[in-house]
């Protein structure tokens, strides 16, 4: 019930633009040949930010077993260029607005939310957005 809640405000409050953000530059990714390979990450981290409570970011390799395609050394290079194309600045945004919300009691899981979007903005390919147990 509580993560009900707590979804329920972190939409209205900013949610749903976080979100659609995430969702409008997947949408832009996968016009493009080259920016093509981000779009599934992009469009799993709009479902995040979307919804994020009662979720976390796991590496796929865990929830797998073994290593694939986005999780070796392919990944590992598409998370470099993801990062210094545009991933840190995505990151800090998401930080930022966690240390404003961090102010209030109220606003600290809303900050650990987007801490958790700033991790994975530095580095998504290879990461899944799992149920927490």
């Amino acid at each position: 019930m509580i993560r009900l809640i707590l979804n329920i405000l972190w939409f209205i409050l900013g949610g749903w633009i976080s979100g659609l953000l995430w969702f409008l530059g997947g949408l832009l990714l996968a016009i493009t040949i080259v920016g093509l390979p981000y779009t599934g990450a992009a469009w799993r981290i709009a479902g995040f930010a979307f919804w994020p409570f009662g979720k976390e970011v796991v590496s796929r390799e865990i929830i797998s077993g073994q290593s694939d395609l986005g999780t070796g050394p392919v990944g590992f290079l598409l998370n470099v260029i993801w990062f210094l194309l545009g991933g840190w600045y995505i990151a800090l945004s998401h930080l930022l607005i966690a240390i404003a919300e961090a102010i209030t009691i109220i606003g600290i899981p809303f900050a650990i939310k987007d801490l958790q979007l700033a991790f994975i903005a530095l580095a998504p390919i290879g990461k899944v957005v799992v149920e927490k147990r």
